[in-house]
Formats: C-alpha cells, structure tokens, sequence
C-alpha cells in the first residue's frame, strides 16, 4: 500500500526518508503502514484543517486523522504537516529543521497508530516511542536536513 508525500516544490527530496520514518515507527508498534497521504503545508492551511475538524481556530504543527481501522495490523489515515511549524519548533527546540520534521511525521503515524497523548501517562508513553524511533533514525533525519537546504 502506498506512502505518498504531497509537499511544495521547495521541499523537494522529503518523500523518500519521511516514507522511511513513517514505516520505522509504525513497524515499533507492531504495525504497517496502509494508504498513508502525508501533506506537507503552511499554517494557512493547518489552520483550516484544524477549524474544520477540530473546531479550533489556529495553527498547529501536525494533524493525524486515522481512516477506519483495518483488519490486523495494517493502518491508514492522513498527516498534515505545518513547515512554518517545522521551522520555528526547530528554533525552538534548537534542533535541525530535519530533525523537528522527523519528530512530527513520527508523532502523527503514532497517533494513526492509536497513540494518544490527552493524560500523562500517554504522553510519556508516546514520547518514549517517538524517541526510540527517532534513535535509530539518524541517517533519515540527516536526509531530510539535507533535502531542507
């Protein structure tokens, strides 16, 4: 099943590691990826996701919306993607822009997984399985970092 990666010409050479990140975490929770359309975008339009679907007026870095559940292990959905986000959490955070981005795409397959993070005792198990994605992601990040300039 089809990983796709709808981004601005500017971010050119996203596709193939985000593809690699977001089987990585999803294989960390016993799960494969279905059709996952992942959209790479600015605050404009994350924001009128967010209003639409979640009724709230502002930007946000990542949105994740599961499609029903498949049998077995297989998993579907949609991620939108917030590049001002990327950049200024980036900043932020004082890691590469690469970096926050593979954070994002790994947060969103979690919650297409299932993950939550409303309590937290979800938000650390959440972050745990972020960071052990993000461990043995180093080569993906370093293509994304480059792809990003």
């Amino acid at each position: 099943m089809p990983i796709s990666v709808a981004s601005p010409p500017s971010a050119r050479g996203l596709a193939i590691p985000l593809r690699a990140l977001l089987r990585a975490a999803l294989a960390r929770e016993a799960r494969v990826p279905g059709d996952i359309d992942v959209l790479l975008a600015d605050d404009r339009t994350l924001r009128a996701l967010n209003r639409r679907w979640r009724g709230l007026d502002r930007a946000t870095d990542v949105l994740s919306f599961a499609r029903t559940h498949l049998p077995g292990r297989r998993v579907s959905g949609d991620l939108a993607i917030s590049l001002e986000r990327v950049e200024e959490q980036a900043r932020r955070y004082r890691v590469s822009r690469g970096r926050e981005l593979a954070r994002l795409v790994v947060h969103g397959a979690l919650h297409l997984a299932g993950h939550d993070h409303a309590h937290a005792a979800e938000r650390r198990r959440m972050r745990a399985a972020e960071d052990r994605t993000l461990r043995g992601a180093r080569a993906d990040i370093a293509r994304l970092d480059r792809a990003l300039g």
